[in-house]
């Protein structure tokens, strides 16, 4: 399987100098995916074996499960897994959502590099080898970019494309048909912490580091067991997040749509003194009906857009915590116990 690279946003050449073989984590959110664990855990038993055997990694790598408050039997799988690697389990005290849950692994992850991907293998595991590479060369986050999305639905493929270029209309710096698989470095995960936003994006987060980057494309598979958790209310739901965290293009649009309207009624009001004087119309009607009908749907999309900004204000300001830790386990299988900067702190801004 092939790979191609790309150089991103760099400030100044790749360094030089080979960086040393890193430890390494993997980290990954896990919701309901009872069913896809077994094939999850096989395919990084060989992606552990790959690595050692290339020596891109110094040890075997650390695997984060994010239990994110699943009803079925996913936290008692992780449990039990058994592997070749260490195996470190977190249960978020309830549901917290997707993004929220891949922060708490990032954050709980001790190695040199850490790699966030999917349970459902629809991010190739492959790929993190790589993306490893361009590590050494001096990239600090290295971005795992779908090269096609056949497996996707058409509606999928189209609603993705729509997604990205409204966010760039908006201002939303991303890079398209990139998600949560991605490499980042101990300096560039030590920064992310520093962000103290309650309404996480991490796509729009880790973009705003700005530390020298690369890309990895690979093909994106088939989920290999279960359906996706991702319904269209939840990638809506994200799309708005993404919008309302990283741009005020919305606010600024409110006030265009308000000149736009003020000229339309203006127009009709013309219109409707023209057929006044030509005895057209019903007395009363026009000048009552057609101003409280524009102005009225005017200010219920103005206030709801607002709403959505005051409202990720009002969370904003409480500072409740983004999520909350139940249960911590930690197995380590057959080497020896991985000695490692502790988990990264967890820093407030403001």
């Amino acid at each position: 399987m092939s790979f191609s690279y790309t150089a991103f946003d760099l400030p100044h050449p790749p360094e030089s100098t080979q960086r040393d073989t890193p430890r390494l984590s993997i980290v990954v959110p896990c919701y309901n995916e009872e069913t896809t664990l077994p094939a999850l855990f096989g395919r990084l038993e060989q992606l552990n074996t790959d690595l050692l055997a290339a020596k891109l990694i110094a040890q075997p790598f650390e695997l984060i499960l994010v239990d994110d408050g699943s009803a079925d039997g996913t936290w008692a799988a992780i449990q039990n897994a058994g592997a070749r690697f260490a195996v470190t389990g977190v249960k978020l005290s309830r549901n917290h959502g997707h993004q929220k849950a891949l922060f708490a692994g990032l954050m709980q992850a001790k190695a040199d590099v850490v790699v966030s991907m999917d349970a459902d293998l629809q991010d190739d595991p492959d790929a993190i080898a790589p993306m490893i590479e361009a590590y050494m060369r001096g990239a600090e986050v290295v971005y795992g970019v779908r090269g096609c999305r056949e497996t996707d639905t058409w509606f999928k493929r189209r609603s993705a494309r729509a997604y990205y270029a409204t966010l760039r209309r908006l201002g939303v710096d991303l890079i398209p048909d990139h998600a949560d698989f991605r490499l980042m470095s101990r300096r560039a995960l030590k920064a992310l912490s520093q962000f103290g936003e309650t309404n996480l994006f991490l796509r729009g987060m880790v973009r705003e580091l700005g530390f020298q980057s690369e890309i990895v494309t690979y093909s994106r598979s088939a989920r290999v067991a279960g359906e996706s958790k991702y319904t269209l209310r939840k990638m809506l739901a994200l799309g708005m997040e993404g919008i309302t965290s990283f741009s005020v293009q919305p606010l600024r649009m409110i006030v265009m749509f308000g000149f736009a309207v003020a000229a339309l009624a203006f127009l009709f009001s013309l219109m409707a003194i023209v057929a006044w004087a030509g005895g057209r119309v019903v007395p009363g009607w026009t000048s009552v009906v057609l101003p409280l009908s524009l102005l009225g749907g005017a200010h219920l999309i103005a206030l709801g857009v607002i709403g959505e900004y005051v409202g990720k204000i009002y969370e904003e300001t409480k500072r409740r915590p983004r999520f909350i830790i139940d249960t911590v386990t930690s197995k380590h299988a057959g080497h020896d116990t991985i000695v490692a900067p502790q988990p990264i702190e967890l820093v407030r801004a403001g």
